[in-house]
């Protein structure tokens, strides 16, 4: 015979009905937790990058960065103080040699030269006149020592005379040593005037020499201002790009300011820079490498900048085919600079496990079904190797794929 059951008996009845579906929940949960731990403790060969440990060379060298620049470029500048009048010219315009580019206001440059014209015509003018006035000078003195040398021969026959006189007692002592007194006064005043012809000679030499001298520097200063006005009509000196150009019609521009600029670009270099705590590790000629995405390209140091600037030495990269079509104005490269080899050296693929240059780095190494964590330190590197100072074994399988989320485990299941 049934009967009631008491409420405790239903408040226990009304419990287990409570723990069963709470009980299965948990092991649901339990199972799951189980299968995503095991999960995270293994990973897939195929998402991750293997490289096996091997011997070889590695070039080490010095990583920073360039930019390309057109090979030949030439920099336009202002031969005067002016105004732009017209411009004929854009960029990007292919311009040939006397290609007319863009035009200055010379009014003043052409007064300017007109004015040492006509200064020029002046001096040859006085030129002219100072040779008219010394050809005088110079052939009244000529005159009066022709005379004082005919006086002095009139006054040697005279002295003769007395002398002959005096010799057949038909002369006096007296009037022999009066014709010998008179004779030397003229002889001095001939002396006298011969060297004043001397020296009045040199004076109009060095008169015509000063005059000439201004001469010539009149027609330098001239023939200047000749190339300036020549100059200031602005055209390409060669078959170019025109890259940039000045083209505000009514700006004023100052002498020496850039106005355009053409550039050739058929063939490129590369323009570096380096702390200048590297400048003993570079030099002329050292070989270098040119990185832009998966294209390289190979060049040689052609010229160093012995002025630091900014803490940082420039230096110029010849490439061995300046014409590649990847290259481009203001293009950034990575740059790889030789130093050194390392031969018969233990190495690893490149990858992005090495972050910090060289030190120590924890590396995840292929045991069997496994992927076990190890130290190891690893040396300098270029591009494409990594230099292994130990730790690795040559032949050893090695991930060097980034493993960062994984540094908190010292073995993973390789699945």
């Amino acid at each position: 015979m049934d009967r009631e059951l008491t409420r405790k008996e239903k408040r226990l009845i009304k419990t287990r009905q409570i723990i069963k579906p709470a009980a299965l929940a948990c092991g649901i949960v339990a199972v799951a937790f189980i299968v995503i731990s095991l999960s995270t403790h293994s990973i897939s060969r195929s998402d991750i990058r293997i490289a096996a440990v091997e011997r070889g060379s590695i070039d080490i060298g010095l990583n920073t960065s360039g930019i390309v620049n057109p090979e030949y470029q030439e920099q336009i500048l202002s031969p005067i103080s002016s105004r732009i009048l017209e411009v004929y010219a854009r960029m990007g315009d292919t311009v040939e040699v006397g290609t007319s580019l863009l035009r200055l206001n010379l009014e003043n440059a052409q007064a300017d030269y007109q004015r040492g014209l006509d200064d020029l015509q002046l001096k040859e003018q006085r030129l002219k006149q100072l040779r008219i006035n010394q050809d005088t000078r110079l052939t009244d003195m000529q005159m009066r020592l022709r005379v004082a040398r005919m006086s002095l021969d009139q006054k040697q026959s005279q002295l003769d005379g007395e002398r002959y006189l005096d010799s057949i007692g038909s002369g006096t002592k007296e009037r022999v040593r009066q014709a010998e007194l008179t004779y030397n006064t003229a002889s001095l005043e001939v002396e006298q005037l011969q060297k004043q012809l001397d020296n009045e000679r040199r004076v109009c030499q060095a008169e015509l020499d000063m005059q000439r001298i201004e001469i010539d520097m009149q027609r330098k200063s001239l023939e200047a201002t000749r190339q300036t006005l020549t100059d200031a009509r602005i055209c390409s000196p060669r078959r170019a790009v025109l890259t940039f150009i000045k083209n505000d019609i009514g700006a004023s521009v100052s002498q020496g300011e850039q106005i355009a600029i053409i550039s050739d670009l058929s063939s490129y270099k590369v323009e570096g820079e380096l702390s200048d705590g590297y400048s003993d590790r570079i030099q002329v000629g050292a070989q270098v490498t040119i990185r832009s995405g998966q294209t390289r390209l190979s060049g040689t140091v052609s010229h160093l900048n012995p002025l630091t600037k900014g803490g940082s030495i420039g230096f110029t990269i010849h490439l061995d085919n300046p014409s590649h079509p990847i290259l481009r104005p203001g293009l950034r490269t990575e740059v790889f600079v030789l130093a050194r080899s390392h031969e018969n050296s233990l190495r690893l693929p490149m990858g992005t496990y090495y972050k910090n240059g060289k030190g120590s780095y924890k590396l995840f190494v292929v045991e069997g079904d496994r992927l076990v964590a190890r130290e190891v330190e690893l040396g300098e590197a270029n591009y494409d190797w990594v230099e292994v100072i130990r730790g690795l074994d040559e032949g050893e399988q090695v991930v060097i794929s980034d493993m960062e989320k994984y540094k908190g485990r010292t073995s993973i299941r390789l699945k």
